[in-house]
């Protein structure tokens, strides 16, 4: 087991990752939320992203899998999304991945609704 230090450690790497998979795919607005100085959090980080279209959107999805699995040795826990092509979700658990196209984006404004995560943008 590793202790909360590694944890923080693996999971900053892990976000670290998947932004670097995003912006080798053009993804667009990467916003990172740090939830770790929060109590009771669903995840360590979200990281959010658009695309503007449903092909885009799954090359990044499919990216940010094959990313983490090499450079990680890490597989992601769940998805979600990739039928109706609005909002890919990949769950790698201290990690959570957001992947909208515009206009779902501009609908729900994710990174809006957690004013106490510190916000980073790429």
């Amino acid at each position: 087991m590793f202790n909360k230090q590694e944890k923080e450690k693996l999971a900053q790497q892990l976000a670290s990752v998947i932004q670097e998979a995003i912006i080798e795919k053009q993804g667009i607005d990467i916003v990172q939320l740090d939830f770790t100085e929060m109590s009771n959090s669903v995840a360590s980080y979200f990281v959010i992203c658009h695309a503007d279209s449903g092909t885009q959107m799954q090359a990044i999805a499919s990216h940010v899998e094959r990313e983490v699995r090499k450079k990680m040795n890490a597989r992601v826990w769940s998805k979600e999304g990739e039928s109706n092509l609005e909002w890919i979700l990949l769950d790698f658990v201290d990690v959570v991945v957001h992947i909208f196209n515009s206009e779902t984006r501009s609908f729900f404004q994710l990174e809006k609704l957690w004013a106490d995560a510190k916000v980073s943008k790429f």
